[in-house]
């Protein structure tokens, strides 16, 4: 489905383009998801519109069948320095899969009077997808922007964009995004 709208109080939400994540294998090239990702920030900082850098930085306490193995290097939640965080930009550091668990962002965005946000990141089926739950429940609308995020498993990306996202909001590429995000701000 294309976008059809984006109100005039819009954030973008960055998940997880850290040191750490960004070098694992993906579904989808890196460098392209990437540049999307800079792309589509870029043009929220050329519109004054807010941008939500996220980071995460551990996991959550309880059991699962696949807990994370071994020690991180230590700059592993360091955000890739092609983001460029900027003054205005709002850090959240998570310690769970989606951005509004127990973090100040939810009280950030209300505090701005976004009502939507457009999401992108790694990983589609982890990050992205737990976000993107967070701020529908929360009451917001929610854009994903599919072509500037990836997995590390293909299905598990193919399985999100198609069946959970269009149950959330709105999917399209990254140049609808931005060409929505120019006529709202007007």
């Amino acid at each position: 489905m294309a976008l059809t709208t984006l109100d005039p109080k819009t954030a973008l939400i960055v998940i997880d383009i850290q040191k750490g994540i960004v070098q694992l294998p993906c579904a989808h090239p890196m460098a392209e998801v990437i540049g999307r990702v800079l792309e589509i920030t870029r043009a929220f900082r050329q519109q004054h519109a807010p941008v939500v850098l996220v980071n995460v930085a551990g996991g959550a306490p309880g059991r699962n069948e696949q807990p994370m193995r071994g020690s991180l290097p230590p700059d592993w939640t360091e955000l890739v320095p092609e983001l460029d965080m900027q003054p205005g930009d709002h850090l959240v550091t998570k310690h769970t899969w989606g951005a509004f668990m127990h973090t100040d962002l939810h009280e950030h965005l209300q505090k701005l009077g976004v009502t939507q946000v457009v999401i992108v990141g790694v990983a589609t089926s982890i990050g992205v997808e737990s976000t993107a739950r967070q701020a529908y429940e929360l009451g917001y609308n929610v854009t994903l922007a599919t072509d500037a995020m990836t997995d590390m498993n293909a299905d598990a990306h193919a399985n999100s964009v198609a069946r959970i996202f269009p149950r959330l909001g709105e999917t399209g590429s990254t140049a609808e995004a931005i060409a929505l995000l120019a006529g709202s701000r007007g």
